[in-house]
C-alpha cells in the first residue's frame, strides 16, 4: 500500500535471508476500501518510498507498481474468511487483501513471501490462502518493529492525534497481560478476552472485537 516506514524495510531485510532476488510491491488497493471510505485520503508518498527503498542494505531488484490491478473489474476472493475471523468490521478489508495478493502471486510467481506479524490476521489469512489454493510459496512472518514509545509501526500512525496515540499504546500491554494470565494457568478464553478488553478500555480505547486463537 506504500507510505513505507522502517517496519516495511525490515520485511525486505528478512526476505534477503531467504532469497537472492527481491520484488517489492507498492499498490494502493481499492478492493480493501469499503463504499463509505475515500481512497483518495490514503496517505501516499511514492517518490519518498523510492528513496527509502534505495537505503535498504543489499537493495531491491524489482519495484512492482501497477497502475491498475482491476482492469476488468474487481472480482473478490472470499477464501472462507468468515470462518477464520467471524466478528468485527474488517471483512471487506481482508477480502480485498486476499484478492489482490492472489493476483500479485499469479503475476510475480514468488518462491518466498514475507508479511509482518503486526498485521497478524493478514499473515494468517495469507497462510491459509496459500495452503487452500496450493500455491508453492513459503509464507514467512516477520517480527514487529516498534516506534520509540513502543507503538507498532504503521502507516496510519501519522493520522493519530496525541490522545488516540496514547489509547493505541494500550494494545501491546493488553496482549502482554493476557499472555501472562494464560501462562499462570487461566484457560477460560472468555476471561482472557475480558482481560485484554479491560486493559484497552481503561486507557480510553474501544475494542472492535477480540478472540483467542490456538
Amino acid at each position: 500500500m506504500g507510505y513505507l516506514h522502517e517496519g516495511h524495510l525490515s520485511l525486505i531485510q528478512e526476505a534477503h535471508k531467504h532469497t537472492n532476488l527481491i520484488v517489492v510491491s507498492i499498490y494502493v488497493n481499492p478492493g480493501q476500501f469499503s463504499p463509505n471510505e475515500d481512497l483518495s485520503t490514503y496517505s501516499s508518498d511514492f517518490q519518498g518510498d523510492i528513496k527509502k527503498l534505495k537505503t535498504v542494505c543489499n537493495g531491491v531488484d524489482v519495484l512492482f507498481n501497477p497502475k491498475n490491478m482491476y482492469e476488468y473489474g474487481i472480482v473478490n476472493l472470499e477464501m472462507g474468511l468468515r470462518g477464520i475471523f467471524k466478528k468485527g468490521s474488517w471483512h471487506v478489508f481482508f477480502r480485498g487483501v486476499a484478492t489482490v495478493v492472489t493476483k500479485l502471486f499469479n503475476i510475480v510467481e514468488p518462491d518466498v513471501v514475507v508479511f509482518g506479524k503486526k498485521d497478524y490476521q493478514q499473515w494468517r489469512i495469507i497462510q491459509r490462502m496459500v495452503r487452500d489454493l496450493d500455491f508453492g510459496i513459503k509464507v514467512i512472518g516477520s517480527e514487529i518493529v516498534r516506534e520509540h514509545d513502543g507503538l507498532a509501526m504503521c502507516s496510519g500512525n501519522v493520522k493519530l492525534s496525541p490522545e488516540n496515540r496514547q489509547k493505541a499504546l494500550s494494545i501491546s500491554p493488553a496482549l502482554s497481560r493476557t499472555k501472562v494470565e494464560a501462562e499462570k494457568g487461566q484457560v477460560n478464553c472468555r476471561e482472557l478476552i475480558n482481560c485484554a478488553i479491560q486493559t484497552i478500555n481503561e486507557a480510553g480505547g474501544r475494542v472492535d472485537y477480540a478472540e483467542v486463537r490456538t
